[in-house]
């Protein structure tokens, strides 16, 4: 799989932004098909960094109605990438 298939985009919430600055872990969509091996080998080269740990989490896709058609959001796969000390990822460069 390309490393640029693995991760898809940053997952930024209020809670991964607080993680990102307390615990220095990054949190991304990734391709519901990557390992964690895949996860961290994408995350050092797209972003040179050392990357310490990888953790995912399949998450189920919400179920939403508009009027009386009822459809569901697709599943997807959240990764919980933890950095080494010293490494940084910045998505909002001033």
């Amino acid at each position: 799989m390309n490393i640029y298939d693995v991760i898809k985009k940053p997952h930024i919430t209020e809670k991964s932004t607080l993680e990102k600055d307390g615990k220095n872990v990054v949190v991304f969509h990734v391709h519901r098909d990557a390992n964690k091996i895949e996860i961290k080998e994408a995350a050092e080269k797209l972003f040179k960094v050392k990357v310490d740990d990888v953790r995912t989490v399949n998450m189920a896709g919400k179920v939403k109605r508009t009027g009386r058609t009822v459809g569901k959001r697709s599943n997807w796969k959240k990764a919980y990438v933890t950095l080494k000390e010293g490494s940084s990822v910045d998505f909002f460069e001033i």
